[in-house]
């Protein structure tokens, strides 16, 4: 993720990648019950949330959003390749990414996930030319697909009954993606 030229500013809100440093931050509002509720994966330490944030051997871009130097989310970038079949597999390499999110509630109504989310988006379109993002959510992470669908995602599938909740109950999955030639340049 070497040809963005960090910070990446929009109207209101600062992006830049993971330090250090944003550890505490992150930390303390990715253990909100609001927050842990849709996670994917949920460390049980600020320790195994630094080991994840810093793996050198992870392609992933972890994006700090920062509201007047405040931390007030992460997006990450996770580079996929595309699907293709074996003989042309090497021109799908790279091509497309998966995105996640996670917001401070507190700083939720304000429009500044779309805001974050819209320019990752066009970050993973112009500055590393993919082809491809993608994006999933549980179906009941309304907030979540809402901001998709904001961005001008297409929902590609409704799953029922796919993902086994940490609650014991199996939710409803919803997959959204949008291609380059789909997304408004200027």
């Amino acid at each position: 993720m070497t040809s963005i030229e960090w910070p990446v500013r929009t109207e209101r809100l600062e992006l830049r990648p993971y330090a250090p440093d944003d550890l505490d931050a992150l930390w303390e509002y990715e253990q909100l019950p609001p927050v842990q509720h849709w996670l994917g994966w949920a460390p049980k330490t600020a320790d195994e949330l630094r080991a994840a944030m810093e793996d050198e051997g992870s392609a992933t871009t972890h994006v700090m959003v920062l509201l007047d130097a405040v931390i007030i989310g992460h997006i990450m970038i996770m580079p996929r390749d595309g699907w293709a079949q074996t003989d042309v597999a090497a021109q799908a390499k790279g091509l497309e990414a998966e995105l996640g999110w996670m917001f401070h509630p507190g700083h939720g109504g304000r429009g500044y996930a779309t805001e974050a989310v819209r320019a990752v988006v066009g970050l993973c379109f112009d500055a590393l030319r993919l082809r491809r993002v993608h994006a999933g959510c549980f179906a009941d992470n309304t907030a979540s697909w809402r901001l998709m669908e904001r961005l001008g995602m297409r929902r590609e599938e409704y799953s029922r009954a796919t993902a086994l909740h940490r609650d014991g109950t199996w939710y409803d999955g919803l997959s959204y993606a949008l291609l380059r030639e789909e997304w408004p340049t200027g």
